[in-house]
């Protein structure tokens, strides 16, 4: 029921995420506005969303996720009924980089705390399993938001996607609870609770304790360097693509693209570490990822796009679902929402300025190409950080 309702919620969410790219060259066809200015306020609402998990992840802690995510989708859906007004360039930062921003924030990190909290033995699989709505929805919805906005206009897509949004996300929350014990059951459906393990689940580290070890800061510096760049190929992909002469529809794929292999990245990343480990897996998925932009950058058809497209996807799929088990599996289940939206707050901030330096360097140079390679840079940086990573000791006593 959890994994379910992680699938669909992200499935809305991330699936209108990751369509941006199909309004971003509608909305460049019908104002004339630079890429730089218009893939800003996707800078700052990544920000914003990104920025804001820290208090997400914590009322998930306190709260339960129901009522985040039930806020967040009423959030989320007027932020995208409100763009079908925008007229001036100021407009997507106030409604997208804000309003929409405001409810993102309440996705992510609510339900990826929830799945680890429900799942010890096969967390790899339960997250990959939840996130393959992330990839599921980049997948479908970019085409249906290109079909749409040719058919009715990118305005009235923009409505139909809130409402989709808002029905989508408040049935999901509704089967959303904070852990099974709240329901009478154990972690992965066992007789018994789980024993603590040598990578410390079980453990109570508290949010105060986990930022005094060093594990938390190399953490974070691995995926902070990972996610730098994560955004760029999800915000510039398609306006690239149609740059080269291809079609818009055909454009609008390569997101789907991506989204097809994060969901078989995911599925595979996720139940392959539950057995290999965490860290040689994300180290792969890692590899993977420079070899993708290292592709983006050398790619100048459309075939050779789909396969930076689908290598970027399987690579990106893993780390993300890599991401919230791994912090599970060193800290523990307790506060996961706390330490997962910490880690997610900064990186995630950090990253959302990648989309708008991509679009700074398009705009000077007339190519993404240094944008490119400057990302595969970045993850070879993670890639070093990994094997100097390793579980915290056990945690110090409560007062």
């Amino acid at each position: 029921m959890v994994v379910g309702g992680a699938f669909a919620i992200l499935f809305m969410a991330y699936g209108a995420q990751y369509s941006f790219g199909v309004f971003f060259a509608a909305m460049l066809d019908e104002f004339g506005w630079s890429r730089a200015s218009l893939s800003g306020a996707f800078s700052v609402y990544a920000f914003v969303y990104t920025g804001l998990a820290l208090v997400t992840g914590h009322l998930t802690d306190r709260w339960g996720p129901r009522a985040v995510i039930a806020i967040g989708a009423a959030f989320l859906g007027a932020g995208w009924i409100a763009m079908s007004a925008v007229r001036e360039p100021w407009h997507p930062y106030a409604i997208y980089g804000v309003v929409a921003a405001v409810g993102m924030s309440a996705a992510y990190v609510p339900c990826s705390a929830t799945v680890t909290r429900w799942f010890v033995r096969r967390r790899g699989l339960a997250v990959g399993l939840a996130f393959g709505g992330m990839g599921m929805g980049t997948l479908v919805l970019p085409p249906v938001a290109h079909v749409l906005s040719a058919r009715v206009g990118w305005r009235w897509a923009y409505v139909a996607f809130g409402v989709a949004i808002v029905v989508v996300l408040s049935a999901g929350a509704t089967i959303m609870r904070r852990d099974p014990e709240s329901a009478g059951f154990y972690p992965d459906g066992d007789a018994a609770p789980p024993r603590p393990a040598g990578g410390g689940d079980g453990r109570a580290w508290t949010l105060a304790g986990a930022v005094r070890t060093r594990t938390l800061w190399m953490l974070l510096a691995v995926f902070t360097a990972t996610w730098v760049p994560v955004f760029g190929p999800l915000v510039h992909l398609v306006p690239m693509a149609r740059g080269l002469g291809i079609s818009p529809l055909l454009a609008a794929t390569l997101v789907s693209a991506i989204g097809l292999s994060a969901l078989v990245g995911r599925l595979a990343f996720g139940a392959i570490s539950d057995r290999a480990g965490r860290r040689p897996v994300l180290a792969v998925a890692l590899a993977l990822q420079v070899t993708a932009f290292a592709a983006l950058a050398s790619s100048r058809s459309l075939a050779p796009l789909y396969a930076a497209a689908a290598l970027f996807g399987l690579s990106y799929g893993g780390v993300s679902a890599l991401f919230p088990a791994i912090v599970a599996d060193f800290f523990g289940r307790e506060h996961a929402g706390s330490l997962v939206g910490l880690i997610f707050a900064v990186t995630g901030a950090l990253a959302a300025f990648g989309p708008l330096a991509a679009g700074i360097l398009f705009d000077r140079l007339g190519s993404y190409a240094l944008a490119w390679w400057l990302s595969a840079a970045f993850n070879l940086l993670a890639l070093a950080l990994l094997p100097i990573t390793h579980p915290p000791g056990a945690p110090p006593p409560r007062a």
